[in-house]
């Protein structure tokens, strides 16, 4: 089984007040996009972090049996808070995770299942475009201890560093594995 942690719970702290997960891309709240995009996805089950603006966030969620709620009451601690939140809800049949961030609306399915077609034992599998590093990155159900050692306001990036040689470089065709949306210039364009 594979699980998407979608990262939900922070505060847009560079989005002048609003919700960058609430704001419409094309008519449509940014969050829906990311959520979308897993759902077409051969991921398995979909477990979305929650924090600032929670009730907001799950109101505009489509019901879907793959989908689970987990609301991290630490998410002012930081990104990492949220990452263990899904890692301490992750189904006893997964064997593999995704570290989502949703605030990526344009990461597609096809990057998805082109990343578990990847997914070798004891390997990090990592999107790539021009040798730059992204996201989502999938790991195997081994590194859960390890990532939930990481404190503060950051992603499992410490993790890939000091495990380098087991980590799996996808190279893919496609910007979006490097796109946040969390200023407001990028709503604009």
């Amino acid at each position: 089984m594979i699980t998407a942690i979608l990262l939900a719970a922070g505060e847009s702290k560079r989005m002048n007040g609003e919700n960058k997960l609430l704001k419409k891309v094309d008519r449509v709240p940014l969050i829906k996009h990311s959520v979308k995009n897993i759902l077409n996805s051969s991921v398995d089950e979909l477990i979305i972090i929650t924090g600032h603006q929670s009730n907001e966030i799950k109101k505009i969620i489509d019901k879907n049996k793959k989908i689970k709620f987990v609301y991290n009451d630490k998410y002012k601690d930081g990104m990492s808070s949220s990452i263990k939140a899904g890692l301490q809800n992750l189904s006893k049949k997964t064997h593999a995770f995704f570290i989502s961030l949703g605030d990526m609306p344009e990461v597609n399915k096809e990057i998805y299942n082109n990343l578990i077609k990847q997914l070798k034992n004891n390997k990090i599998i990592v999107p790539t475009y021009k040798n730059k590093q992204g996201n989502p990155v999938l790991f195997s159900k081994s590194f859960k201890e390890k990532i939930m050692t990481i404190e503060g306001d950051i992603g499992a990036k410490k993790i890939l560093e000091k495990h380098r040689e087991i980590v799996l470089n996808v190279e893919t065709n496609s910007r979006s594995i490097l796109k946040n949306y969390n200023t407001p210039e990028i709503f604009d364009n």
